[in-house]
């Protein structure tokens, strides 16, 4: 797949334009993921719903997103990979709009639906151009460009969404994607529009485009949805589980059997495509989980506002984007996968730091294990795409990173609503452990009591203190719990990553023109 400028292959400063424009369509996509959770709830004050029902913003635009993903392929055969990018961006744009000014929850589900579908293409799309610009030698270059607005996001999300909603109307959490989006959609179509890949007339697979759209759509709802309808005891939740799982078998064998299939899932044969879609799956599931569960417990339990709950993770965010440049220059140098397995130890290491938090732990040792995971986030993506896209041909490169965006972005939904739940169920076990011992007999819980009342506290008001104090270090073993975990499946990773076979350095070409 060969895309450049009019003039022919870009470089300086025209390569460096594009490749920013190319960016910040990632960077948009992924920070509308996340930016939006911190948010419901001021959302959901001013619109005047529940914030239960609030999550359906979130729902919306995973539904639809985790639709048009893996059609990212197709779309870009269809219609030529720079309009794909370029019309997604767009409407994205638009979309954006919208939801800044929806004047009801009704409306704003409406858009963020709208905003999910046609962003699809923004982030496989992105991922292609940057690969195809950049010249065979500094593939890894691109690949580190992408890793960083990739990985970024997550983390900025939070920062932006709490300080929005802090200090602004929510609605500039989808504003500030206006004149982002512009610049690249203008951006790219100037400088890449006049040398598109080539538009062959492909049939269109409507049975497996439904198939797809109904079994994605029933999976995102049981995520999303699953935890507040108390997961299997919810007859909606059993029905959409079974409609999804029969849904997507029935897809499987369509889509192997049919000619000219939406998706294409032959690439799963090649090992180290397989793998390495695993691998880093795995992988942002986990990262993904633990960048939900940090914020959140911070807010929840240690009084945190949504700004400095953010503000804790952005070390991780600051360290990624200087040592990305760096490794990305002395990669190619080493095994790949030596380079994905120190990823997996830095995470590892940085979860296992968190799981030693304790009530006492201030801002500036939260922030620690972070710097650890931005250390991890540098090399990440760069290791696991050198890793899946070996041996892929240029021209089912959109294919490849579009599957490759999808099976990533559906592991974070099912990470996020595993995380939460275990979250609430490990509550729930070791607050029960602790109230066995929070009884006037049990010395420790006497001598408490005894001091609070010591202070002027009333008998009853002293109790309610320190079973207040019990639910909240139910919550911190609850999370280092996880983080525990979360630090044991990273090490596992590696074992995954070495059964990939040796792929070429990341300098090497993109693929044969």
């Amino acid at each position: 797949m060969t895309v450049a400028g009019r003039d022919g292959p870009l470089a300086g400063p025209a390569l460096a334009l594009v490749a920013l424009a190319l960016a910040l369509g990632t960077f948009m996509q992924v920070l509308d993921g996340t930016i939006a959770n911190v948010s419901l709830t001021t959302i959901a004050g001013n619109l005047g719903v529940s914030a239960d029902t609030s999550t359906w913003v979130i729902t919306a635009f995973a539904v639809a997103n985790g639709i048009t993903v893996p059609l990212t392929g197709w779309l870009m055969r269809r219609f030529g990979v720079v309009h794909t990018f370029v019309f997604s961006v767009l409407l994205f744009t638009v979309s954006s709009f919208l939801c800044g000014i929806a004047w009801n929850l009704p409306s704003l589900i409406l858009f963020r639906l709208l905003q999910g579908g046609v962003s699809g293409p923004m982030i496989p799309g992105s991922q292609a151009l940057l690969l195809a610009v950049f010249p065979p030698q500094k593939r890894a270059l691109a690949l580190g460009v992408w890793s960083m607005t990739t990985l970024v996001g997550p983390v900025a999300g939070p920062i932006l969404g709490g300080y929005i909603s802090d200090n602004f109307h929510w609605g500039w959490i989808f504003l500030i994607n206006v004149p982002v989006g512009l610049f690249s959609a203008l951006v790219a179509w100037r400088f890449l529009r006049h040398n598109d890949t080539p538009t062959p007339r492909l049939g269109v697979d409507v049975i497996g485009i439904a198939m797809l759209a109904v079994w994605v759509g029933a999976l995102q709802v049981v995520l999303d949805l699953g935890k507040n309808a108390d997961w299997f005891n919810s007859q909606l939740i059993v029905i959409l589980a079974l409609l999804a799982a029969v849904g997507f078998v029935a897809w499987l064998i369509w889509e192997l059997t049919e000619r000219n299939p939406a998706v294409d899932l032959s690439l799963f044969r090649y090992r180290n495509f397989a793998l390495g879609v695993a691998a880093q799956s795995l992988g942002y599931a986990i990262f993904f989980a633990n960048n939900l569960l940090m914020p959140l417990w911070l807010q929840r339990q240690m009084g945190y506002t949504a700004t400095w709950a953010g503000l804790v993770s952005a070390p991780s965010g600051i360290v990624a984007v200087l040592l990305t440049p760096l490794l990305t220059r002395v990669g190619h140098r080493f095994d790949t996968r030596l380079l994905a397995s120190l990823s997996f130890v830095a995470f590892g290491i940085s979860y296992t730091m968190r799981s030693h938090f304790t009530p006492e732990t201030d801002f500036w040792h939260f922030m620690v294990p972070m710097l650890v995971q931005g250390a991890a986030m540098s090399v990440f993506f760069m290791a696991m795409l050198t890793i899946q896209l070996d041996g892929i041909s240029a021209e089912r490169l959109p294919a490849a990173t579009g599957i490759s965006s999808f099976v990533r972005i559906t592991a974070a939904s099912f990470a996020a609503s595993v995380v939460t739940t275990m979250w609430d169920r490990r509550e729930a076990l070791h607050q029960s452990r602790l109230a066995e011992s929070a009884t006037a007999s049990h010395a420790a819980y006497a001598a408490a009591t005894g001091h609070l009342e010591s202070l002027g506290l009333s008998a009853r008001t002293a109790a309610g203190v320190v079973n207040s104090a019990i639910v909240d270090q139910s919550y911190l073993l609850a999370a280092t719990d996880l983080f525990w975990f979360s630090s044991l499946g990273s090490f596992a990773m590696i074992a995954l990553v070495w059964l990939a076979r040796r792929p070429a350095a990341p300098s090497g070409p993109v693929a044969a023109d």
